[in-house]
């Protein structure tokens, strides 16, 4: 890899695709945004292939490429799995752009874009490991180490949102049902749509999560008590994941992260359950927003497998 090439970040999303070409200081090059051809699996490979022209064109010369999307590249097929952009499963995405573009690219999941982006040149840059969470309609989380992104041997690293919630309560048990087939995921509980369902069981009002936030603010004492319980089932999961990782940094990305009254004291409601005598691991809002998982993807060929720069 070039020192001096551009490198060109493609977030696939399931709704659009955002592009961005970086030099390799970071400063922004060309940005592209179109909408994600849905159900269509050819269309979406022409689609990013076009971005990743256009964005060439202005930059002015071959970059090198990296997607963030859902799911991951399973190493046993080369397909893709666990995409929620379903008409991407079981299709060989990677072989089939790298075809289109006629070079090699990286793949990683979105969320480990927005931990390497994080870490790069964000929130967390510096540290050495990085664990950065999507709080959003879903949840997941990605792992950088020393700037690279840690994808593990089945390529499911950081996928703390199928694991069950932890320390359940009775009253947590068995927990919604969740769409990968198992009750009480972590997902369940603390995502967006988590929060707006356990609204709803305790009270019979159906709202959509950002009505809860607003009416926790205007003073509703059943919202309060429902962002109350949201709380405290995310510190505890998070706190579930500092016992295994025990990370440098902790950066909160998506939608929920922009709610100050659920990360503001999130650090004290994990404190009680984690194994330690103190806890201090910094708790941040992503410093790149909406952006860090294209920048991430973007810096995939800024760093080697062991995540040095190169």
């Amino acid at each position: 890899m070039e020192r001096g090439r551009p490198r060109i970040g493609i977030d696939l999303g399931g709704t659009k695709i955002a592009g961005i070409a970086l030099d390799p200081s970071g400063v922004i090059l060309a940005e592209r945004r179109i909408a994600t051809p849905r159900d269509d699996y050819e269309g979406t490979v022409r689609a990013v292939a076009e971005v990743v022209a256009q964005l060439e064109a202005e930059a002015g010369r071959e970059a090198s490429v990296g997607v963030g999307m859902p799911g991951a590249i399973s190493p046993a097929t080369g397909l893709v799995k666990n995409a929620n952009s379903v008409w991407l499963n079981r299709r060989p995405f990677q072989a089939d752009l790298e075809a289109s573009l006629g070079r090699p690219i990286r793949v990683e999941n979105d969320a480990n874009c927005l931990a390497v982006s994080e870490a790069v040149d964000g929130a967390a840059a510096g540290d050495s490991l990085v664990w950065a969470i999507i709080l959003g309609t879903g949840v997941g989380s990605g792992i950088a180490i020393d700037g690279g992104a840690l994808s593990g041997r089945h390529r499911i690293a950081g996928e703390f949102g199928h694991n069950p919630l932890p320390w359940p309560r009775d009253d947590e048990r068995p927990g919604p049902a969740c769409y990968c087939g198992r009750h009480g995921c972590i997902e369940t509980w603390v995502s967006g749509t988590g929060l707006a369902a356990d609204h709803a069981r305790c009270t019979g009002r159906a709202m959509r999560g950002e009505e809860v936030i607003a009416a926790m603010r205007a003073g509703d004492v059943a919202a309060q008590a429902t962002l109350a319980r949201h709380r405290d089932r995310l510190a505890r999961s998070i706190a579930h994941v500092v016992n295994v990782i025990d990370p440098d940094t902790i950066v909160i990305g998506g939608g929920l992260s922009r709610v100050p009254e659920i990360v503001d004291g999130l650090a004290e409601a994990m404190a009680p359950f984690v194994f330690s005598d103190r806890f201090d691991t910094p708790i941040l809002a992503s410093r790149h927003g909406d952006a860090s998982g294209v920048r991430g993807a973007a810096w995939l060929w800024g760093q080697s497998r062991m995540g040095a720069v190169g």
